[in-house]
């Protein structure tokens, strides 16, 4: 049985090529659905052999969905460009694909890497995420952000790593910041939530703690304190574009003006 890898991209040169070449030896086809990268994200993608199609931005579920929509084979391995499967993994999905485990949707677990360390604590570790199915098992929902995968089949879950390169560099992180407080302020403010100044100025602080202390994210050394403090603003920021879509009466989404 075929399996196609099916991805979603937007300016991705820096990693790139490290996760196709991480799927390489077992995918049979590569979706890559493309946003309006600027940079060498296509070039990569055909030097791999990719199928690149260019998608206006829809939406993380619906934009996963498109790529999937768009594969050819049974099986779906549906990953980010900044996602790199580990060699136990390889093996495990090779497994899988050639009909010799159990199973028709599996969770992965996911190990963040974060300004280039493997984060074993604060959350980031132990972290599974529904990336392997067939395709016609389910679909993603069409949420803006924090896309789920629905399905109707038993789960099967996977302990072999997904390495998530969430960022390379600090600078990497700033530059993914406002798009992604943005996005997550937009998709409160369709679902109907407020943003509070309990929200704005606790919720971080809160999470911080959470992170940082509870989840015993100083054991990971600077680079623990770091995503800690970078998440609490994140949290910050995200609630406050949220007040102002409020105070304001409009939002910007594909750099255009909505109205409320």
């Amino acid at each position: 049985m075929g399996l196609s890898v099916a991805m979603i991209t937007l300016n991705e040169e820096k990693i790139l090529s490290k996760t196709l070449k991480s799927v390489a030896e077992f995918a049979d086809e590569i979706i890559i659905v493309d946003s309006g990268s600027t940079d060498r994200t296509k070039e990569i993608a055909e030097e791999f052999g990719a199928k690149f199609i260019h998608q206006k931005w829809l939406g993380y579920g619906m934009q996963r969905n498109k790529a999937i929509d768009s594969a050819t084979n049974e099986w779906i391995l549906n990953i980010d460009a900044d996602e790199e499967i580990s060699p136990k993994l390889k093996e495990k999905i090779i497994k899988i694909k050639n009909g010799e485990e159990e199973g028709e949707v599996f969770s992965i677990n996911f190990t963040s890497v974060c300004f280039g360390k493997k984060l074993k604590h604060g959350g980031w570790s132990n972290s599974y995420h529904i990336r392997l199915f067939k395709k016609d098992a389910g679909r993603f929902n069409d949420n803006m952000v924090h896309e789920e995968f629905k399905t109707d089949k038993k789960v099967y879950f996977l302990k072999e790593d997904i390495l998530h390169h969430s960022y390379l560099t600090l600078q990497d992180y700033f530059i993914k910041f406002n798009r992604y407080t943005t996005e997550g302020a937009i998709d409160y403010y369709k679902k109907g939530k407020k943003a509070s100044i309990f929200q704005i100025v606790f919720n971080p602080i809160y999470k911080f703690i959470k992170m940082y202390i509870i989840r015993l994210g100083f054991l990971d050394g600077i680079e623990g304190l770091m995503i800690a403090g970078a998440s609490a603003m994140y949290s910050m920021v995200k609630y406050f574009k949220l007040r102002e879509i409020y105070k304001n009466g409009v939002y910007y989404e594909d750099n255009n003006i909505k109205n409320r």
